[in-house]
């Protein structure tokens, strides 16, 4: 691999699996292609520069930036808008040409440039109302998946591959479940090598963590610098779930997979942190309280926000077995490491994190 292109590169995800690649291909040209639009990213260059990769503006929307990037042996697709609430209430223009036609031009660019291809889907794929309506028993902190549930693909390890895909899942989850299916089609019609990650919750330093994406960080900052919480929906308890999985436990996976991507080529995995690397809402508030040593007042909303699911838990028994890969770090290492990034950058994140 001389060339690899990371598109959404001066995005959180972008921006740290460019790093990698760039440190694991020291000899390869590696390239972070962004158009700059989340707050935050702009932060990034002076990063990427720093460990040797270029930066390219641009806009998968538009295929003459794609095409600018020349030469591209391994395309990383990271690029989407992220929110599982875009188009809700307003325009989904967007998100769909992002996350759909954008995904088009890099496929168009991975076809005729032969580029293998890491496609980053999303959980997110999976039926709002089949999550909902799981069997859960309730603890003192959290939902937990019964072991018996009425759907297949699902068992107090967390939903697999097997989970049905029929029903409404945001335009996000649909536009890039249309993506997976794209990404099919081309590896079928023209041979093109690579494989799809649906990812949970993913989360590390340098996440610009909202409300509607990015929420690890966003509750560690809240601590950090004091404002307002809220634990919404499902009664307002916080007892609702994610896995989690720390960024740097998604780039050693992607490492392994590239390197045996004949294995993994037309591949599906889920990817995430699965049941030991998973938090509620209340148990995240206590990891916050004890990396960054500080409290705050969190209100409690008892109506459910649109969109949103009870509790999501990746079983991540395929990719496993087929590569050996599990995650390494625990829910407090993963908050120690956010907490300590903030208190490093804490002048300059203060505008973006506040």
């Amino acid at each position: 691999m001389k060339n690899i292109l990371v598109t959404g590169g001066a995005g959180f995800v972008g921006s740290h699996l460019a790093i990698g690649f760039k440190a694991a291909y020291p000899d390869a040209r590696v390239v972070a292609l962004d158009n700059l639009k989340r707050r935050g990213s702009e932060l990034l260059l002076n990063r990427l520069r720093g460990h040797g990769v270029e930066f390219l503006h641009g806009d998968i929307r538009q295929p003459d930036d794609l095409e600018a990037a020349g030469a591209v042996d391994l395309l990383l697709e990271c690029s989407a808008e992220p929110s599982v609430l875009a188009g809700y209430g307003g325009s989904p223009r967007y998100v769909i040409d992002t996350n759909l036609s954008g995904t088009v031009n890099c496929l168009e660019l991975a076809r005729t440039r032969g580029a293998d291809v890491v496609f980053l889907s999303t959980s997110r794929v999976y039926p709002i109302a089949a999550i909902s309506e799981l069997r859960l028993r309730e603890t003192d902190t959290r939902f937990e998946l019964e072991a018996e549930q009425p759907v297949s693909g699902v068992s107090a390890a967390g939903i697999s591959e097997a989970f049905p895909l029929e029903g409404t899942r945001s335009l996000y989850g649909a536009t890039k479940l249309c993506s997976e299916h794209l990404f099919a089609e081309y590896q079928a019609m023209y041979g093109l090598r690579g494989v799809t990650n649906r990812c949970g919750v993913l989360t590390g330093p340098w996440q610009m963590g909202k409300a509607d994406q990015g929420v690890v960080v966003l509750w560690a900052a809240r601590h950090h610098y004091g404002g307002a919480l809220k634990y919404i929906g499902y009664g307002g308890t916080g007892k609702q779930v994610r896995d989690i999985l720390h960024i740097d436990d998604l780039l050693a996976l992607l490492l392994t997979q590239v390197q045996h991507l004949d294995k993994h080529t037309g591949k599906i995995y889920n990817v995430g942190g699965g049941r030991d690397v998973s938090v509620s809402l209340q148990e995240l508030t206590a990891l916050c309280q004890a990396a960054t040593g500080k409290r705050i007042d969190i209100a409690g909303e008892p109506e459910n926000r649109t969109a949103d699911v009870p509790i999501y838990i990746t079983d991540n028994a395929r990719v496993t077995a087929a590569t050996g890969w599990k995650p390494e770090r625990a829910p407090e290492q993963v908050l120690d490491d956010i907490a300590r990034w903030i208190r490093d950058h804490e002048d300059a994140l203060r505008p973006v994190l506040t």
